[in-house]
């Protein structure tokens, strides 16, 4: 491990997360905090020459597609039950003011 959790470290991140820690709740803090950068040493350990970074759980190429119009758009059936009526191309929407 490169660097040891000091005391210090464990106040500035109780401090950062608005945390009032007891003494006990700090060593603790402190103990837990040494082991995941252990476990972190243990993982930079590992072999990972050839292996590709995973973006995805499943090998996905191309999540993007083409839109494609199949049906129409459907705009007649919308605008038949329009409260306003249809103008110019539009909906035409009902006076809200007087």
């Amino acid at each position: 491990m490169a660097e040891r959790i000091t005391g210090e470290m464990i106040e500035y991140v109780g401090i950062l997360a608005k945390l009032a820690l007891s003494e006990e709740e700090k060593a603790q803090a402190g103990r837990d905090m040494e082991r995941m950068l252990g476990y972190i040493d243990l993982l930079n350990e590992v072999d990972t020459e050839g292996v590709d970074p995973m973006t995805h759980l499943f090998s996905v190429a191309n999540v993007f597609r083409e839109d494609v119009v199949t049906n129409g758009d459907g705009s007649e059936a919308v605008w038949a039950g329009a409260p306003g009526g249809v103008k110019e191309g539009g909906l035409k929407a009902p006076r809200t003011l007087e």
